[in-house]
């Protein structure tokens, strides 16, 4: 088994914690109401098809009904965009960041990273046998901004109420520049909380399924409420690891410490509604090692291992546990989350729809030599390579070595080429890029192509 190296994790880190300490704003709130629909008009035909229809103009179909008084007291009503004065003016961002190239090479990237991401749970691929979601079937838009609140998504469901169809996912300005462990976390944002929130029931299965879990494990009422209440949160961490693998979890033990004081926290307040770092770091290490890949259990091992470098006394929601407890609940969430049959899913288990093979691990290790050094892509990615797979690429090359401010250059710069050849962002009305493939009944064996390098993700080859 290859081990996993960490060599580098300190300096991604203190990478993370720079991008935190950027107090950058990104582009002011558009809070004019006539000086909004003026630019917003201007860049409705630099979208695509896709989002002219789904997003813009719903949302300015949503501030003509509104009216200058009802937008204003709106942004009135809600001074520190916490809620609906928020996702207005967020919506309004991810629009015109778009239309106008606010950090256009960087924010490129970023939506070819959640496109990606939405459009692998949706690929006819992976989801064979499984409706699509009830409600968000488009990958949602991006934006820079609001460094306070961090990385963070307004899912389908939040913003259906503006009459958009699809969701906005957000990070800091920073970012754009630095931060390359936050890239990590997209998994969670998009395959997370915008899939959690797009089929009806989903989060109610799950969690009800995770407090079966955590009772078997550990016969606690109070502990098994604390997991099941914060599903949202604990569901959306392992499907991050699910569509992007093992970079996901020990990416996001980096960037937590570089929000924090250099270690997770151990402590989980009641009135959080993200479990305790520390048993998160434990939650991915069990989550890793249920994925299909043969290196998974040395992976898990080395995250759990790096996880336990921080643990002191585990409290979550006041309630004392060992760490032998903490071990085993996270193990039973995992076990839950990934494994279990869901009715909203056609009693499909997330882990059956979306999973990360020895192919991806292929495919990320010639990656990492590009991002290493950059020329012409190895022979055997012609077969198809994916976002997630970039990124899964640059945190493993950054916590095992060189420059990470060089690595995050380099792979938004390839993250960007791959956007300009997605078709979702051409001329086209493309929903779903990934369905966009030739079905032939037979394939003469002189003429037979390689198959994709990534087989779990072969229905999003071509781009």
């Amino acid at each position: 088994m290859a081990q996993p190296d960490f060599t580098n994790l300190a300096a991604a880190t203190l990478d993370s914690r720079t991008a935190a300490l950027d107090t950058d704003p990104g582009p002011a709130d558009p809070t004019d109401f006539d000086n909004l629909r003026g630019r917003l008009a201007a860049v409705r035909d630099k979208l695509p098809p896709l989002y002219r229809t789904t997003f813009h103009d719903p949302y300015v179909n949503t501030l003509n009904q509104l009216g200058r008084a009802g937008f204003t007291d709106i942004l009135l009503d809600d001074p520190t965009r916490e809620s609906t004065g928020g996702l207005l003016m967020d919506s309004a961002h991810a629009i015109l960041q778009n239309g106008e190239g606010f950090e256009s090479k960087a924010i490129d990237a970023f939506q070819e990273v959640v496109s990606d991401l939405y459009d692998g749970f949706l690929s006819e691929e992976d989801r064979r046998g499984v409706e699509p979601p009830d409600k968000g079937v488009i990958p949602p838009l991006v934006k820079f901004g609001a460094p306070d609140f961090g990385p963070y998504t307004w899912p389908i469901d939040a913003t259906s109420s503006l009459g958009c169809e699809a969701g906005i996912v957000s990070l800091p300005p920073s970012h754009a520049r630095s931060g390359l462990l936050g890239w990590a976390t997209l998994g969670h944002e998009t395959a997370g909380h915008d899939i959690l929130g797009a089929d009806t029931g989903l989060k109610a299965e799950l969690a009800a399924a995770v407090r079966a879990g955590v009772m078997a494990a550990v016969n606690r009422q109070a502990l098994a409420r604390y997991w099941s209440s914060r599903i949202d949160e604990t569901a959306s961490d392992v499907l991050g690891i699910l569509n992007m693998g093992p970079a996901a979890g020990i990416g996001l033990i980096g960037y937590f410490r570089g929000l924090g004081n250099g270690k997770l926290r151990s402590d989980g307040p009641a009135n959080d509604p993200h479990p305790a770092d520390i048993v998160r770091g434990f939650l991915a290490a069990e989550t890793v090692r249920l994925l299909d890949f043969s290196d998974a259990g040395a992976w898990a091992s080395a995250i759990e291992a790096e996880t336990m470098r921080d643990v002191q006394t585990i409290r979550l929601a006041g309630i004392t546990v060992t760490v032998a407890q903490a071990k085993s609940m996270a193990k039973a969430v995992a076990k839950a989350i990934v494994e279990t049959p869901m009715a909203s899913l056609e009693q499909t288990a997330l882990g059956e729809i979306q999973n990360w093979h020895d192919s991806d691990e292929e495919t990320v290790a010639s990656l990492r030599d590009n991002l290493r050094n950059p020329g012409p892509l190895a022979a055997n990615l012609s077969g198809g390579f994916f976002a997630a797979h970039v990124v899964a690429a640059a945190v493993t090359l950054s916590i095992a070595e060189g420059n990470v401010a060089t690595v995050q250059t380099r792979m938004i710069g390839l993250l960007k080429k791959m956007h300009d050849s997605n078709p979702a962002w051409g001329p086209l009305f493309i929903r779903h890029p990934g369905n966009i493939k030739r079905h032939r009944t037979y394939v003469p064996q002189a003429a037979e192509a390689p198959a994709p390098v990534a087989k779990s993700r072969a229905a999003r080859a071509g781009r």
